[in-house]
Formats: structure tokens, sequence, C-alpha cells
């Protein structure tokens, strides 16, 4: 009897050894290695072409994309990024009370930080859940405590997702208003930021609608938000 036990917990920790492996060192080491090198594909590009969508993206440094383009992403997915640890912790607070208080599944929107986002299109999947924000939010803290806050913004706008198979903001400037990022205009960022919510729905050129007055709120945003958007000057 107790050599099956000995095995069973043998096998329990075999197991445990696998979950943190998965969890904790995979994770870690992803993460520093894209500190200083582009990552090749994303769990997001990997779940487009299971979809059968064709991926086009091209890595530029931050320095070759239009300072109005970062804070455009600033000024319309995250206004603390600067200043925050990675998690807005009192936004998720305030989504998590919602969320329970309207008894819905998985955390509504409002409270994913620019680095949240950075560690879903990294590693993780889009469909929402309580076990993807928690994975979300360990990725994003081992992030921010891995990465400078340029890195962070320089990676995110470079995989994030801006139309069917778009990927990466050079492309999306390119395949949308004919420029490379290096001279995208205000007006031309606000409407790629815009769209981030839902890129795959989201035409960055419509003329009206949601696009167009949410740009218009951000041309509005980046001009109040000040020192807040230092570190991406």
């Amino acid at each position: 009897m107790r050599r099956v036990r000995r095995a069973d917990l043998s096998a329990l920790e075999w197991i445990i050894g696998l979950l943190l492996g998965l969890f904790v060192v995979v994770p870690l080491t992803l993460i520093l290695i894209y500190r200083v090198l582009p990552p090749p594909l994303t769990s997001v590009m990997v779940i487009r072409l299971v979809e059968g969508h064709s991926i086009s993206r091209e890595w530029v440094p931050l320095g070759d994309i239009a300072p109005v383009a970062r804070q455009a992403v600033i000024a319309s997915e995250d206004n603390l990024f600067c200043s925050h640890r990675g998690v807005d912790w009192s936004a998720l607070w305030q989504a998590a009370s919602a969320e329970w208080e309207g008894g819905g599944k998985g955390l509504g929107g409002g409270a994913s930080t620019i680095t949240m986002q950075t560690a879903r299109n990294l590693m993780l999947w889009p469909q929402r859940s309580y076990v993807r924000k928690a994975l979300e939010l360990y990725v994003a803290t081992l992030i921010d405590a891995l990465w400078p806050k340029q890195r962070v913004l320089e990676v995110y706008l470079n995989i994030a997702e801006w139309g069917p198979g778009v990927f990466g903001i050079e492309r999306a400037a390119r395949a949308h208003f004919g420029v490379g990022a290096n001279r995208l205009t205000r007006a031309q960022a606000a409407r790629l930021a815009a769209v981030l919510p839902n890129p795959r729905v989201l035409d960055p050129t419509a003329t009206g609608g949601y696009v167009a007055r949410q740009a218009r709120i951000i041309e509005r945003r980046i001009g109040q938000l000040g020192p807040l958007l230092d570190c991406a000057r």
C-alpha cells in the first residue's frame, strides 16, 4: 500500500512540477528573451493562422513610430500607463465589482492596461474568462517588473492587431493610410487607436460613426494628459 501511495505522490509531484514549468518558468523565460528580441510570433497570430487568415506584420523600433501614435494609444487604452505598475488595480476592482453585481461571466472592458493587453496578445488568448484574466495579471506583473515602459509600448505597438491578419502599427499605417508609422498624423494615429477595442470589425478610415467620434475624443485627450504621456515622448 505504501508503494502505491508513494507512486501516487510522485505522479502528483510530477504534475505540479510540470504546471509550475508551464506557468512560471516558460513565461519568465520568454519575457526575458523578448526584452531584447522581437517576438517571432504571438499566441493571437497563431490563432489567426489556425483560423485560416494570412499574417501581415513588420517590426519597427519605437523610435520609428510617430510620437503622436504612441500618445494616441495611451490616451485611448490606458491613461495611467506611464505611472502604474502594469495593472491598474483601482480600475480592475471597479470592473470586477460591476461584473459581479451584473451577474456576468468574465471581467468586462475598461480594466485592461496596455501591459495586460501585451501579455494577452503575446502569450494568451482573446476570449474573456477568469482563468485568462488571472494569467494575464501574472504575466503583466512580470513584464512590468522586467521591461522598461518604452519596451512595453514598443512590443505592444508591434504585436497589436489592427485588422484581420494585420499586426503591428507599421502594417496598419500602410494598409489604412498609405504611410509608414513614423509619418502618421495626430488624426490618423487617433483613428488607429480608436479601433483597438475591436480591430476586426472597426475601420480606421470610416468617415462617421463610432470611429470618428472616438478619434476626436482621443485627440482632445492627448492635449489634456500632459505629464501622463512623458514615457511616450
